[in-house]
Parts: structure tokens; sequence; C-alpha cells
């Protein structure tokens, strides 16, 4: 995307979405931020989590990064912004849900089934997070679909393994939530805890 082309979008931003949220915006400036959901979604350019759930300014704290990854809760580890962000939405924010946004086509999911390309040391070490999720099966857009889903289980699991995320859920202060959204169809399936399979979000009734 060329530069001009953002920059266009700095002044459509200040000229025509700003006004409408200004007295907002301050606000939240004033009273500082509330919001009720962490979000932990993929970096994919074409998830826009605000867009995806019609959420105002100050409503989602949003953490993002390649296969919408939960690292485990090791603080010897040294630094991590996502472990980060974990701690930050839960202890400081009290949020009351976390959602884990997984998506149809993602790259992260289907590099699991091929070699690290050259060069890619940081990518191949994260992605190691995500392969407890993959399949012993020949790949398929179907075993892609199961695989996106099966990560997004394995990241509310390893969610349940930072102290302060399970003491909350175990009062029923914290809700866990996991989300796979289908690009091409507009449409959010939802982990319905029960069945152990991910529900139409358009479905009534349906809950996580």
């Amino acid at each position: 995307m060329p530069e001009d082309h953002l920059l266009k979008g700095l002044r459509r931003f200040k000229e025509e979405y700003f006004p409408r949220y200004e007295e907002e915006y301050r606000k939240l400036v004033d009273d500082g931020q509330h919001p009720n959901t962490l979000f932990i979604g993929c970096s994919d350019s074409r998830i826009l989590p605000n867009l995806l759930t019609g959420a105002a300014p100050g409503e989602l704290f949003i953490v993002r990064n390649v296969g919408n990854i939960v690292p485990p809760f090791a603080p010897a580890l040294g630094y991590h912004g996502t472990c980060a962000a974990i701690e930050f939405a839960v202890l400081n924010l009290q949020v009351k849900d976390i959602v884990v946004c997984g998506h149809s086509h993602c790259g992260a999911i289907r590099a699991l089934y091929s070699p690290p390309l050259p060069g890619s040391t940081h990518l191949a070490k994260w992605l190691e997070l995500a392969q407890e999720a993959t399949l012993p099966v020949t790949l398929s857009e179907e075993a892609l679909r199961r695989t996106e889903q099966r990560s997004i289980i394995v990241q509310l699991e390893r969610l349940m393994s930072y102290p302060m995320v399970r003491e909350r859920v175990e009062k029923g202060e914290l809700f866990l939530h996991g989300w796979h959204y289908t690009i091409e169809e507009g449409e959010v399936s939802i982990l319905d805890v029960h069945s152990g399979r991910f529900v139409s979000s358009s479905i009534p009734g349906v809950s996580s």
C-alpha cells in the first residue's frame, strides 16, 4: 500500500471518523479505558476485529500475532508481548471475556505442514506453539480447517495455565471463548464447550 494512500487514510480519519467519536475519545482519555473483552486474533490483514464485532473505541483490548497463538505461562522465558498483554488485560483492566479468534485460510496453520522457510528462525520457533493441533493426514482444505479449529482449542487450554486467568475463570468472573471466522462467508463459528464443536453464531441460543 503506497504511503500516500496511508496519509489519505489518516486525513480521512481526522476529518470524517474522529468527529463522530470525538466526545467518546475524550471520555476515554478522562476516565481511562474499561474494555470488557480481550480479543486475541491473528495478524492476518484480512481480520479486522472492530469491524467483525461492531465494537466501538474502548470496547476491545486487542492482541494480534501470527496464528492467534497463546504462549505458555513461563516467566523464566523472558520478554513476551502476548503474555504481558494477557496479564494486563486480566489484572489491570479486569476484562470479563477473552476471545481467541482463528480464521480460514490461515497462513500460520498452513505453515505447520511445511518445512520452515530459510531465515525464518523466529517464525519457526513461534509456530511450534501450535504444532500439537496438526493432524496425521494428507493435507487438504478440510484438514486445514480442522487444524485451525483445533489450534483455537489448544490456545484456550493454554490460557488456563495463567494463574490469574484460571483463578478468575474458576470464580466465574472471567469467561473464555473460541471463535473461527470463515473469511469468504463472513461467518463466525463459536466453540460450544459442551459438544466440543464449532457452531454457527447465527443459530439462536448459541453460546460459548
